[in-house]
């Protein structure tokens, strides 16, 4: 009996540290083409069910599959996008199960010899450290359709619109030593996927989605323990929590005398565990063989050299630009490049902002970021152009305004959609930098605390930070906080 999340009495250091955890990650990444692999019917989400299934993908007698070439050329492109080795020959074969929403009983996947072998992704660790992840490889393969299960009481309904769809599956060593590494190579993947455009990403729909083979062994050990695959995880917080969760369940079943099963299991979120699903089939029990309708995929140089001619700036290529062009720490060369679109909206704004790149960076990653996150939003449904956010970062930096009365400008610009010179003009919230009126409100703050003056003079040289907050409540909020400062030490030294 599994011991949930919320009654398992937590581990002590010295017990964690006496174990090593071994993850695998295999990620499906639902490539991004019009058509299935091996048909033309489309692929859109949100179709009603089975509306998007023909002969072909449901493996009538007499019809015959065709490769969709577009699905070769993205599976080609991932691979030279993390130096892997790509085949110049591979084959697709049948893997033999029965399940109710595979519909021919049997899918079309690569086995033996897949498009592309081994290669390796780099991941920043939270201590900044990197660390590189091995590929052992990456294949195409036919999606199954959907089993459903609400609203159907009693019965099961099948959808068979995502049978067939293409599939890349990306196929990690097992290198990772801990959730959070895991959860740092799968968002790195999905960073990768969505940069190529071979994959929307889209982890609610389903087409971005990992199973994790999870396992763990005394610390020093060499050999492997036994592993447990948990299936179909759909968001990076799911894969965190139950791959933490099934180490503590295999050590705990371990410790208490028992073994780790090779099986297949399930994350149940709301209860926060995993459950068994079935014992896991080894590799034979699929009884693969070269699918005989299916020609072997052979690509010639010239294809390769045009697919890598195509390749964008990738992550980590635009991170290091970005330090170097941007004076960019590489953490926050590090988080403007964590999507292509955060980067685009980035060098968007420091291009009006020449002068300005780390105020852009900070904007970008801290008031932008929030009111997206806040939202709910994508950084391309954000209610907030480019250039309306470096029309803000001009005031700022002209001193037009102050830091503080920056961000009471972007709270209208967000709820309104006006640009910043209008807010600040329609508000009245021009920056003081008249040093007559600023000393004139230094002088009556003064006059109004008396004690207060007397004690900074006596030598309590915190009072500082008081006066600067009541001339500054006295501006309202307007004076430059520079000049203020300056013309405030004279003062108080009479």
């Amino acid at each position: 009996m599994s011991v949930s999340e919320a009654s398992r009495p937590e581990r002590t250091t010295t017990e964690a540290s006496a174990w090593e955890t071994v993850i695998g990650l295999e990620i499906h990444a639902q490539l991004a083409t019009k058509s299935k692999i091996f048909s033309g019917s489309p692929i859109a989400y949100g179709a009603p069910p089975n509306a998007q299934a023909n002969l072909v993908d449901l493996g009538y007698p007499g019809v015959l599959p065709v490769l969709n070439a577009e699905a070769v050329r993205m599976a080609v492109k991932f691979g030279l996008a993390i130096g892997a080795r790509i085949a110049a020959h591979s084959v697709f074969a049948r893997k033999n199960y029965f399940y109710p929403d595979l519909p021919k009983g049997y899918q079309i996947s690569q086995y033996e010899l897949p498009i592309v072998g081994q290669g390796a992704i780099e991941i920043v660790l939270e201590d900044g450290t990197k660390k590189r992840v091995g590929v052992t490889r990456a294949h195409l393969e036919e999606d199954a359709g959907k089993s459903l299960h609400e609203g159907l009481p009693g019965v099961s309904g099948i959808d068979l619109n995502r049978a067939g769809t293409p599939l890349v599956e990306i196929v990690s060593e097992p290198d990772m030593r801990s959730a959070k590494e895991a959860v740092a190579y799968m968002k790195k993947v999905h960073t990768l996927v969505r940069y190529l455009e071979i994959c929307d990403g889209n982890m609610q729909e389903g087409s971005f989605r990992c199973d994790a083979n999870v396992s763990v062994r005394r610390r020093g050990a060499e050999k492997f323990g036994t592993r447990a695959e948990i299936k179909n995880l759909n968001s990076f917080r799911f894969v965190e929590k139950a791959i933490n969760y099934e180490v503590e369940r295999q050590i705990d079943l371990i410790e208490s005398g028992g073994k780790v099963k090779q099986e297949t299991r399930l994350y149940d979120p709301d209860k926060g565990e995993t459950r068994s699903m079935r014992s896991k089939e080894e590799a034979n029990d699929y009884r693969y063989f070269p699918d005989p309708d299916l020609l072997p995929v052979v690509l010639d140089e010239s294809l390769i050299a045009d697919v890598r001619a195509s390749l964008p700036e990738l992550p980590d290529q635009k991170a290091v630009r970005f330090s170097s062009q941007y004076g960019l720490s590489a953490y926050d060369a590090g988080v403007l490049t964590a999507s292509r679109e955060l980067a685009a909206y980035y060098e968007d704004v420091a291009r009006e902002v020449p002068n300005e790149p780390k105020l852009a960076a900070n904007w970008v990653m801290g008031e932008l970021a929030a009111a997206l996150n806040k939202d709910g939003l994508e950084i391309n449904g954000g209610k907030l152009p480019a250039t309306q956010l470096a029309g803000l970062l001009k005031r700022i930096a002209e001193q037009t305004i102050s830091g503080k009365i920056a961000k009471e400008v972007f709270e209208a610009m967000w709820a309104s959609g006006a640009d910043a010179d209008a807010i600040i003009e329609e508000k009245g919230l021009k920056q003081i930098t008249d040093s007559s009126a600023i000393e004139r409100a230094i002088d009556e703050v003064m006059a109004k605390n008396p004690g207060q003056l007397a004690d900074y003079r006596s030598g309590k040289d915190k009072l500082f930070g008081f006066f600067v907050g009541q001339v500054m409540k006295a501006t309202q909020g307007k004076a430059n906080p520079a000049q203020l400062n300056e013309l405030l030490k004279k003062k108080l030294q009479g």
